[in-house]
């Protein structure tokens, strides 16, 4: 039986500040959880519903009814489970190195962080303002993906004034990327919903990429970070 203490913490996981005051984050979903149980990740607490036969020492068996009072989903997905957040590693400069400037939505930084698990994006490199990688809805839009990414919250300016990579942006009035050369080393920046890339960022920017609209009406604004992304992150491995 979960204890007030138990649920009392786990619920508490939901906000940013609490995640950083304790060091932990939460997952949701078996398939999820057994990605981050076969990786480097320690566990510090599992709740199942069940018996999955996971390889877990701190497996506890809890009641639907409880589980729905501990869960962030709406229909709660048979476990949860509690990591330990990893130490941050060094940002290593060589490849091609993805940046985020202000990207808040969670659904979006989680497909991000799969895109880059998708491409072999080793490093994300995220402004401080952007939404926080532990938050549950980018756990759960990563599909295990965080495990093999790794992820880095810097001040962006002073990352762009010293990393020697050539800095690529994504704009709406740039280079076509279809016929840019692109290298396989550099940092693509992708800016946030609403404003794009702030205007110190792009200060720093050396090559200015757009991807042009093909509709007749051309009445679309812009395109969802997560698919432009997606898009320019294709162009970026196709050379």
């Amino acid at each position: 039986m979960l204890s007030k203490s138990h649920i009392k913490l786990i619920t508490s996981l939901k906000q940013k500040k609490y995640r950083l005051q304790h060091n932990l984050f939460v997952v949701e979903g078996v398939k999820t959880i057994k990605e981050l149980l076969a990786s480097q990740l320690i566990l510090h607490a599992l709740y199942t519903t069940e018996s999955f036969n996971i390889d877990a020492k701190n497996e506890i068996l809890i009641s639907e009814s409880e589980l729905k009072r501990i869960s962030f989903l709406t229909t709660p997905n048979a476990a949860l489970a509690v990591f330990k957040i990893p130490e941050a590693q060094p940002i290593k400069e060589d490849g091609l190195i993805l940046a985020l400037d202000t990207v808040r939505d969670p659904g979006n930084m989680g497909t991000i962080i799969r895109l880059c698990d998708w491409f072999g994006i080793k490093d994300l490199v995220c402004s401080k303002e952007s939404v926080d990688c532990f938050n549950p809805k980018v756990i759960q839009a990563t599909m295990g993906s965080i495990t093999r990414v790794n992820i880095s919250y810097t001040d962006l300016n002073s990352f762009l004034e010293q990393t020697k990579l050539p800095v690529f942006g994504a704009f709406m009035n740039g280079e076509t990327v279809y016929k840019a050369e692109l290298p396989k080393e550099g940092v693509l920046i992708m800016g946030n919903e609403a404003n794009g890339i702030s205007k110190e960022i792009e200060a720093l920017v050396n090559t200015k990429i757009s991807i042009p609209r093909f509709g007749d009406l051309q009445a679309t604004e812009s395109l969802n970070v997560a698919t432009a992304t997606a898009i320019l992150l294709n162009e970026f491995r196709r050379g």
